[in-house]
């Protein structure tokens, strides 16, 4: 049943959940060079946003449709940029920050009907 479920979910998929973990991998390496001003941080930041845009092209390339994989992708990656801001540099979230994921996660689920 397991293998069913992950069999049923597209390749397009796939690629853009890789796609949020290299932009959040980069946002870290990102906060980090802000933090020390090492540039070893800087350069692997840029390498991890040259990654994750490989994968946002092969993402469209099987079979995402910009509309969808767009806005799915950036609800993705702010629900992770909060989790990490929050969890890893201690950042205070606002209630309207929340208030903006809830109604990220809305318009997934509205785009997704069809």
């Amino acid at each position: 049943m397991l293998q069913q479920f992950f069999t049923s979910i597209p390749k397009w998929l796939y690629f853009l959940l890789i796609l949020v973990a290299f932009e959040l991998v980069a946002d870290i390496l990102a906060k980090q060079f802000a933090i020390s001003g090492k540039y070893v941080f800087a350069l692997l930041s840029i390498v991890g946003f040259i990654a994750a845009n490989t994968a946002w092209l092969i993402s469209l390339r099987t079979g995402a449709e910009l509309g969808k994989g767009a806005v799915l992708f950036s609800v993705l990656s702010a629900i992770g940029a909060v989790i990490v801001a929050v969890l890893i540099y201690h950042e205070k979230v606002s209630t309207y920050q929340i208030i903006g994921l809830v109604l990220g996660v809305a318009a997934i689920a509205f785009l997704s009907i069809e």
